[in-house]
């Protein structure tokens, strides 16, 4: 399947994603959304490139545009371990 046949655009997943945890808040103001919402992408993220890319870190750093040093340090920081 082509990228988004068939599916929503990441984006607007992202958006209803958004939209849902500010209802979830029920009025209560939202407090470093930043930084949650970094680990709640990042994590994923490098666990479906790693697992697509068979943890290959030379082939994952490709597909996500950082090089191999840079994802180390983020895989580190979620105590993720390419095979």
């Amino acid at each position: 399947m082509k990228p988004n046949e068939g599916s929503q655009p990441l984006g607007e997943l992202v958006t209803l994603a958004l939209e849902q945890y500010f209802e979830d808040l029920n009025g209560e103001i939202a407090t470093d959304l930043y930084a949650l919402f970094l680990k709640e992408v990042e994590k994923p993220l490098l666990q479906v490139v790693l697992r697509e890319t068979n943890g290959n870190l030379s082939l994952a750093a490709k597909v996500l545009g950082i090089n191999r040093g840079t994802l180390r340090t983020r895989l580190n920081k979620y105590g993720l371990k390419s095979k």
